[in-house]
């Protein structure tokens, strides 16, 4: 929880219905969040009370006819957590949101649930995967050994032979907070597998044991 205790939340739809909508899941989840501002456009978070918020949620077709990504970068740029709503479950639009620097992507079929524990964990700065978006970036898991996406993959091999997650950031042409929203996501993974790696060196072991890099390649 933020350091007041409720956290603050900007809500960026191009439909007057589902603001109205995602304003009444919050007030219904019982749950310290209040909605401080709502628009269809920037203006609705860069001024005004919405730049006080600690989550802006960012409908994906904010504008007819193409993606939302030049606001994602802009929100980006100011240091804003961002969860992109998104109205169909696209594996290109989710990664390239994820690789822009959203803290995550929940789809607009998943209901009130997904987005409240998405606000929450973006508030805390710690990852959620809602099933949707785990879906879209590699599928379902099997005991024991977690199922990592492609792009998770690079970010992990690529930080195990780094010396930073700048290094990181520079050589996949991401952001250092896109960085580590995947090592968020990945570390996730390894807890609901019953394999926690809460630190380099056992997420280094894991993927020692997972076959995913050798001893001599580090």
């Amino acid at each position: 929880m933020t350091s007041e205790g409720t956290v603050r939340v900007a809500l960026l739809d191009a439909h007057p219905v589902v603001l109205a909508g995602l304003e009444a899941w919050y007030a219904a989840s019982g749950e310290p969040i209040t909605v401080c501002a709502t628009g269809r456009d920037l203006a609705a978070v860069l001024a005004g009370p919405g730049r006080e918020a600690h989550v802006v949620v960012l409908d994906l077709h904010l504008s007819p006819g193409r993606c939302a990504y030049e606001e994602l970068r802009a929100l980006v740029a100011q240091r804003r957590r961002v969860i992109v709503y998104a109205p169909s479950d696209s594996r290109a639009a989710a990664v390239t949101c994820l690789d822009l620097g959203a803290h995550t992507l929940v789809t607009k079929a998943e209901g009130a649930q997904h987005l409240v524990a998405a606000t929450l964990a973006a508030a805390e700065g710690t990852g959620y995967t809602s099933p949707a978006l785990a879906a879209l970036l590699g599928g379902a898991t099997r005991p024991g050994r977690p199922h990592l996406a492609p792009r998770e993959t690079d970010v992990l091999l690529t930080w195990f032979r780094s010396d930073s997650k700048t290094a990181v950031a520079a050589d996949l042409g991401i952001s250092v907070r896109t960085v580590n929203t995947y090592l968020d996501r990945i570390r996730d993974k390894y807890g609901d597998a019953g394999r926690p790696a809460r630190t380099k060196a056992h997420l280094v072991a894991r993927a020692v044991q997972d076959g995913l890099i050798a001893l001599d390649d580090l």
